[in-house]
This record gives C-alpha cells, structure tokens and sequence, in this order.
C-alpha cells in the first residue's frame, strides 16, 4: 500500500501563495466496463486549495499533480467521522444511564456534536496547516 494520496488536476487559478486545482474524484467502481449501466459510479469534479511558494512557476491551465500523505486521509477521516461518532455514542449512552429520557438524551447528543463542530471550525487555521497537499508539475 503506498503511503501517498496522488489526484491530478488542472489549475483554475493562481493568487498570492494559493493555488485552485480542480481534479475529478472518481468512485472505486467508475472504471469498470459495466459502470454505464450501474447507478452506484460517480464521479464528481472538486476544488482544492493548495498552498504554493512557487506559485509563480505555474500558469492557469496547467495539468498538476496534487500529493499528501495517506496519514491526512486517515486524519481527517478520525476528525469527521471517528471522533464525532464517539462523542455522540458516548454523550447518549451517560445521558440515557443518568436516568433522562431518549428524546432528551438525543438532544444532548446533538448538541455536544455542534460544540465539537464549533471547536473544529475555531480550529480552522490549525487543521489547515495540518491537513494540507503539495503540487507538482506533471512530466
């Protein structure tokens, strides 16, 4: 298994140090021979972000190669998915075993998601450092 995460992709626009590259994100299936008669293959354009020192060195237009580690992919999988349904279990389950309703114990659940939320929104400017890519030119 390689230890990187690799799309290619167009650049959309150059500013300052900020790269925008559109790539195409395509489901595992897509390339099969029968995805044209199959409703489960997708494939959707995305906008990435990159940031670029270098953003000089390229032109709008030009075919690059967006990389990551696989260690982001797995980061921000526990961040949006991993951490959130534990919270929820956990926040559910105390609320249920201190003797409040369902209905009540489902509200709190929601809520401690919003305030995780709210924290990983104030943390903008963390997680973006952490969980970004680097561009390079296509050969």
């Amino acid at each position: 298994m390689s230890d990187q995460i690799s799309h290619e992709g167009i650049i959309e626009s150059i500013s300052k140090a900020m790269l925008r590259v559109r790539i195409v994100q395509n489901s595992a299936c897509s390339a099969c021979k029968v995805a044209s008669y199959c409703a489960s293959s997708e494939s959707k354009e995305k906008i990435i972000e990159v940031p670029c020192l270098t953003a000089d060195s390229y032109a709008v237009g030009q075919p690059v190669t967006i990389v990551g580690s696989s260690a982001i992919g797995f980061k921000a999988v526990l961040l949006a998915f991993a951490i959130p349904s534990v919270l929820l279990l956990a926040a559910i389950v105390t609320a249920i075993k201190m003797g409040t309703g369902e209905l009540l114990a489902c509200g709190l659940g929601v809520a401690v998601l919003v305030v995780y939320y709210i924290i990983l929104y104030a943390c903008k400017a963390k997680l973006t450092e952490m969980l970004t890519f680097r561009v390079e030119p296509q050969a």
